[in-house]
């Protein structure tokens, strides 16, 4: 098991128009590490730019450590062959990541016979027990579906089940829970945190909602104009911000925030 992603001065520049500005911070095993900002501030960049998904054209800088390796700089096909092997990410709409005219079993199982080398069989056998794993009802009969069963809530888990087949260390999770409603979020949210914990996985947790990150993050970047602002644990930075930024953040949130999440070990709270 890797310590996770370790950014050191990461740039992210398009069109010589700089997007993300010398960013440091560490995605730890066993956490969730929650990436927050406003629209515009380069957190969805950053995650993006950590798998190598970059706007085609744009420059990169800086380090981007996983397992001793420096990800930034590698060919095409070398990331290929970290990128849902080892690092997997989710998206705000699951429909992005999904082929509406192929059904969910191909889906799942087609990079995983190709990275493992599975037999059909095998393949399927880990697609039904992870779906299973993901609360996904009748997960045997939901291979034989396409996309458009589904409700937004499902899908996400679904989407959530590709991102997993091939037990990633590192799973990036930008706006995952944005399109879903509240019960539904709920649901996405305390799923994150059972993989984070059963899994040792580093999660980073890219969302605008601080009421996201106060029921499920360990530790908090914000960010602003493509720089970090303030970082810390998140109980800190929510109860304690030292930026009026993160303070005008924090206001903006419902009078009644999210409280944390069930654990493994438990239900906590703020």
């Amino acid at each position: 098991m890797s310590s996770g992603l370790q950014i050191r001065d990461l740039t992210l520049r398009i069109g010589g128009t700089p997007i993300v500005s010398g960013i440091s911070f560490d995605v730890p095993s066993g956490q969730i590490t929650g990436l927050a900002g406003e629209s515009g501030s380069g957190k969805t960049m950053t995650g993006l730019s950590i798998c190598g998904l970059q706007p085609k054209g744009a420059e990169r800088g800086g380090t981007v450590e996983f397992a001793g390796r420096n990800l930034i700089g590698l060919s095409e096909r070398a990331m290929n062959a970290h990128r849902g092997t080892d690092i997997a990410m989710i998206f705000q709409d699951p429909t992005a990541s999904l082929h509406p005219m192929l059904r969910i079993e191909h889906q799942l199982t087609d990079h995983l016979r190709f990275h493992e080398r599975m037999t059909r069989q095998a393949a399927r056998s880990r697609a039904i027990d992870l779906l299973a794993s993901l609360h996904v009802p009748e997960p045997a009969a939901a291979l034989r579906k396409y996309p458009h069963e589904f409700s937004g809530g499902q899908l996400q888990r679904i989407a959530i089940a590709i991102a997993m087949i091939c037990r990633p260390q590192v799973l990036i999770a930008d706006e995952p829970t944005t399109a879903l409603d509240v019960t539904v979020q709920a649901g996405i949210l305390r799923l994150l945190r059972e993989l984070c914990d059963e899994y040792g996985l580093a999660i980073l947790l890219v969302s605008h909602d601080l009421g996201v990150m106060s029921a499920v993050a360990d530790s908090l970047i914000v960010m602003r104009r493509g720089e970090v602002v303030e970082s810390g644990t998140c109980h800190q930075v929510i109860t304690d911000p030292k930026e009026p930024y993160t303070r005008s953040l924090i206001d903006s949130l419902p009078a009644a925030a999210p409280t944390r999440v069930a654990t493994t070990t438990g239900l906590e709270s703020l």
